[in-house]
């Protein structure tokens, strides 16, 4: 069994990979790692992610309390989001909140990552909603997230920035990166005129595919693909109304 202090070793590397890839800047973002049902490793508040040791993680309860920590460390103002995810999701082992460039520019665009343009996205993430805005470091985040728990690994901030978590801690970064190179490429092709999305027969192939690959977690995959019937059924609305009015217009009804 891994110890804690492994743990804490792990969570200072994921701590300087966000920070190295400017997922983050100066003390922003947290990590957190479920090691019992009442403990919890985490980061502390106003830390630079890219220069952490083992010795300035904190450990809490699943209050957010603090058990352990080292003289002035004190855990992130952002735990109570830690621990709505944990509260909500049995099956994850581990929180990352980042703020990447492009995925929390759609953040702050208020659009949604929801179009399937790339396969390893449908595969890996389905689509990443967006929860409402909330005041930092107050209940107003985790009840806005909370929504979305059940359904998805991975929520976009309003104003904010991004959450992934997952079975382990590797995993839980593993989303996070996925999300910024999701909203970059879906950024970019916009640019370019716009996105050719995958047909939804693809996108249900693609879905199936997660369990072969061994994948954990919640897909909202299911949510692309009802978008899809839903947009076709606004459609065939639209194309009865038009022809409704033609008809009358033309003395056919």
């Amino acid at each position: 069994m891994i110890s804690e202090y492994e743990i804490k070793k792990q969570i200072c590397e994921i701590g300087k990979r966000i920070y190295d890839k400017g997922m983050v800047a100066a003390n922003d973002g947290n990590i957190s790692v479920k090691i019992s049902d009442n403990e919890y490793l985490c980061t502390p508040t106003g830390v630079s992610k890219g220069f952490m040791t083992p010795d300035y993680i904190c450990k809490v309860d699943k209050e957010g309390n603090l058990i352990q920590g080292n003289g002035k460390f004190k855990p992130s103002s952002e735990i109570k989001m830690h621990m709505r995810v944990y509260q909500e999701r049995p099956d994850v082992k581990s929180v990352v909140h980042a703020h990447p460039m492009y995925a929390t520019g759609f953040a702050i665009a208020g659009i949604p990552l929801n179009q399937p343009i790339m396969p390893e996205a449908v595969i890996a993430l389905g689509e990443v909603p967006i929860a409402a805005y909330g005041t930092p470091s107050t209940m107003e985040i985790p009840d806005a997230v909370s929504k979305y728990l059940q359904n998805y690994d991975a929520v976009l901030l309003e104003n904010h920035g991004a959450l992934t978590y997952g079975d382990s801690l590797l995993g839980a970064y593993h989303k996070m990166e996925s999300v910024e190179f999701y909203a970059q490429l879906l950024y970019i092709s916009r640019q370019l005129g716009g996105p050719n999305e995958l047909p939804q027969d693809e996108v249900r192939k693609l879905c199936n595919m997660r369990e072969s690959y061994g994948l954990t977690g919640r897909h909202p995959g299911e949510a692309i693909l009802n978008k899809h019937v839903e947009s076709e059924e606004v459609n065939k609305d639209i194309i009865a109304e038009i022809t409704k009015k033609v008809m009358e217009q033309l003395n056919l009804k």
